[in-house]
């Protein structure tokens, strides 16, 4: 392996940094999904599981994924300009998308400390274990689909590992904590919560698919592995998302921004191979399938996944991992080296790990501290329950 130069650092970071910056995005896309009461509340949840994923990672969980650690001299950990360092900053940024996705899903009644410990849990222990699985060849998974299909499970960006793992770890949180109040009544009906903010709604999307393509592009890890077509590939797919989702969803403002990161959830692990009409396909059946599972999952199943995390990463992100093994064959334009068995099988293990490990946090909480807001904390809103203080500050009142 070459010895990492300056620029390699500078790449890595500046893709960190863009990364670092979709955190925002994720904040004000729920800040504008939530109601008005719960939106301070969005905002600390976003920025204090930053920190303890931080925490979390740097001190086990890139020990479980990549058998490194940090408690070496500065001397040493500052070798070839840092470069592990920065590394280490790159991928905590993915794994703390993890928390960041879990967040949308629980919004509006779920009780801060008690989230943070998940996050730290989710973080050091059942992340990295998947991680670690796909990125750094533990456990002989990789070798085992290498000689049964040919070739190893191929997630270049996340599509499972990070978004996948996200979604299917929120399904369970949602379910445990159940709907909010007054949602689904007795009688069928259900009570709609709508956005309490386009506009921040919209930025947080933006902010997001920005932020994306240095998900993407640096994802190579390398200046000299840099590729165009995982650029582009990322752009046709969030195209594809958003046509999908806008003409699916019949121009609803809500299915035209997360259409978009439905596409690019799903382009993540196959966009250094596919054609860019494979990607643009790619990302409109993401797009497509994003707006009827989310209808499907609030008005039929009447799971309350507030911000549609389950359909939007949990299930984009599966179809990713699975259509990577599809437009990403010769036969379809794509570069080839890629088995569809293999991507069938890794993203299931993805969403077992995912779902069981999730399931496991979230019931031991729920029996022990407890999960959610009580019925009036709830009504008042977690801006106040919580943090004591509203998003806006009205004068009249005083």
């Amino acid at each position: 392996m070459a010895t990492p130069t300056s620029n390699d650092v500078l790449f890595l970071l500046l893709g960190g940094v863009m990364i670092l910056a979709m955190h925002a995005g994720f904040a004000f896309l729920e800040l504008g999904t939530v109601r008005s009461k719960n939106q301070v509340n969005a905002l600390g949840k976003i920025l204090g599981d930053f920190a303890i994923s931080t925490v979390a990672y740097f001190f086990v969980g890139y020990w479980i994924a990549y058998g490194h650690q940090f408690f070496h001299s500065a001397e040493v950990l500052g070798a070839d300009h840092g470069y592990d360092l920065v590394k280490f900053f790159f991928l905590l940024t993915f794994a703390a998308a993890i928390p960041a996705i879990v967040s949308g899903g629980i919004a509006e009644r779920a009780k801060f400390h008690p989230q943070s410990i998940a996050t730290l849990v989710i973080v050091a222990l059942v992340y990295p274990f998947f991680e670690g699985i796909i990125w750094n060849n533990n456990y002989g998974f990789q070798e085992w689909l290498t000689t049964a299909f040919g070739y190893p499970f191929h997630d270049f960006a996340g599509s499972v590992v990070v978004h996948a793992m996200g979604g299917w770890i929120a399904l369970p949180a949602v379910m445990l904590l159940g709907a909010r109040h007054g949602r689904y009544a007795k009688d069928g009906r259900i009570a709609a919560h709508p956005p309490s903010s386009i506009p921040f709604l919209a930025l947080g999307s933006w902010i997001l698919i920005v932020g994306w393509f240095g998900f993407n592009v640096m994802s190579a890890q390398k200046v000299d592995a840099i590729s165009g077509l995982v650029a582009i590939n990322s752009l046709m797919a969030m195209v594809g998302g958003t046509l999908a989702a806008t003409f699916a969803g019949k121009n609803d403002p809500g299915f035209m921004h997360n259409g978009p990161l439905a596409g690019l959830v799903a382009i993540c692990a196959g966009s250094d191979l596919m054609h860019p009409i494979g990607a643009l396909l790619t990302g409109a059946i993401a797009g497509a399938s994003f707006v009827y599972l989310f209808t499907f999952t609030q008005n039929r199943l009447k799971i309350d996944d507030v911000l549609g995390v389950w359909p939007l990463h949990g299930i984009c992100g599966a179809l990713g991992g699975i259509l990577a093994g599809v437009f990403g064959q010769k036969l379809l334009g794509g570069l080839g080296g890629i088995s569809l068995m293999s991507q069938l099988a890794g993203t299931v293990l993805g969403i077992a790990i995912a779902f069981s490990g999730g399931f496991a946090v979230y019931f031991v909480l729920k029996k022990t501290l407890g999960i959610r807001l009580d019925q009036e904390e709830e009504y008042h809103g977690a801006d106040l329950s919580i943090h004591k203080i509203s998003s806006t500050f009205d004068r009249d009142s005083f």
